[in-house]
């Protein structure tokens, strides 16, 4: 009997939006506002770190749970910008990227048969993992005009079965942003259960208007239960060094260990060796990521006031989602194929990010993390439309 290869595990994933979206945009030369990444360079003191790291000789494999010396920085960052003690050694492990530290949360403590509740729109790599982990994603949809969440949607989609919640705030892609009054809601929701919480925060430093990223890690209710996940990739611009963290109580660290060490064992170490040397000797680049990215957001948002595409408010992150109801009644999916082909920008569909996207919806995301001959380029196209 020839060779039969097994049912897919993820029969419901194809490649991703993010690579079929960057392939047309190269394919039609088309202006790439599209895949979440800075066309800027990287800062050279992080550059001269890394080339310093190798020429000393840090190039085998790190600690499982990641160099000490950026351990220790990290913790010292979560002092200095949430006011919160973290034991550098029982509780921050160092990954490669945010998605596999996403993965590792999931597949640590979610078993075959329970739930996790997600908050739509989300980023397309959390219901593939708990997939993987044979669970059943609950999808809970945010406001579709503020993503705002409705606690008592979420409550409601709570049952003896749910073992995690994941929150992402500042948010992947609408830009909203988590209130005190939000913390507030979310420690009352989980008060008395066991339910684990997975909060997503690699654009904690990119936050806009003077506001306050309400990071898990200043709400001690919230810490003792949570996996808390960052990306030096995002504050760095560095998202091809694919290096992150996570942040747990000892517990939940230790069985994050355990899938991260037969998973990818460790990280990168002379990026390490890099980012520890950045976060000791330049936190002042962490600090000034809002007003940097603000100034993009400002510029680029004023821009498109000059076309037909409608710039709905943006918190914090590093996308604008536009309205283009006014150029086209076409599905989002068919709508970023024309604008990419037929007037060489690139944009995301919101759709791939919901189980149900909200009918008639007519949203996609842009990403202003470019050069300002980037965006100009691009709205000199958009104009037109």
């Amino acid at each position: 009997m020839p060779f039969q290869i097994p049912p897919t595990k993820l029969p419901r994933v194809g490649t991703t939006i993010f690579t079929v979206m960057s392939q047309m945009a190269a394919e039609h030369g088309a202006v790439n506002l599209g895949q979440g990444f800075p066309d800027f360079p990287v800062p050279q003191r992080l550059v001269d770190a890394l080339d310093a790291a190798m020429r000393e000789g840090h190039n085998q494999y790190a600690p499982m749970t990641g160099v000490p010396a950026l351990r220790q920085a990290i913790a010292a960052k979560v002092r200095r910008c949430y006011g919160a003690g973290v034991d550098a050694d029982a509780e921050v492990t160092v990954t490669s990227g945010a998605s596999e530290a996403i993965f590792n949360a999931i597949q640590a403590v979610v078993r075959p048969g329970e739930e996790v509740v997600v908050l739509d729109p989300a980023y397309d790599c959390y219901e593939p993992a708990i997939d993987l982990a044979g669970a059943r994603a609950v999808h809970v949809s945010l406001d579709p005009a503020s993503f705002a969440v409705d606690w008592e949607r979420v409550r409601a989609a709570i049952t003896p079965r749910t073992r995690m919640l994941m929150v992402n705030s500042p948010h992947n892609p609408s830009g909203a942003m988590f209130s005190a009054a939000d913390m507030q809601a979310l420690e009352a929701l989980l008060e008395g259960t066991d339910i684990v919480l997975l909060s997503d925060e690699v654009y904690e430093h990119i936050v806009f208007d003077g506001a306050r990223h309400e990071s898990v890690l200043r709400w001690p209710r919230l810490r003792e239960r949570a996996f808390v996940v960052s990306s030096f990739g995002k504050t760095y611009h560095c998202t091809g060094w694919k290096v992150g963290y996570c942040i747990a109580p000892p517990a939940l660290s230790a069985e994050f260990r355990k899938v991260h060490q037969y998973n990818v064992f460790c990280t990168f170490a002379p990026a390490q060796h890099a980012f520890a040397a950045m976060l000791r000797e330049a936190p002042e680049h962490d600090q000034a990521l809002g007003a940097f990215y603000q100034a993009k957001r400002d510029r680029f948002r004023q821009q498109l006031l000059g076309t037909r595409l409608k710039p709905l408010p943006v918190a914090g992150g590093y996308f604008q989602l536009v309205d283009y109801s006014e150029v086209s009644d076409l599905p989002d999916l068919e709508f970023v194929k024309w604008l990419t082909v037929e007037h060489g920008v690139t944009a995301i569909p919101l759709s791939p990010f919901y189980a149900q996207p909200p009918a008639g919806q007519r949203l996609v995301r842009l990403c202003f993390a470019k050069n300002e001959a980037t965006l100009d380029a691009a709205i000199e196209r958009l104009r037109r439309l």
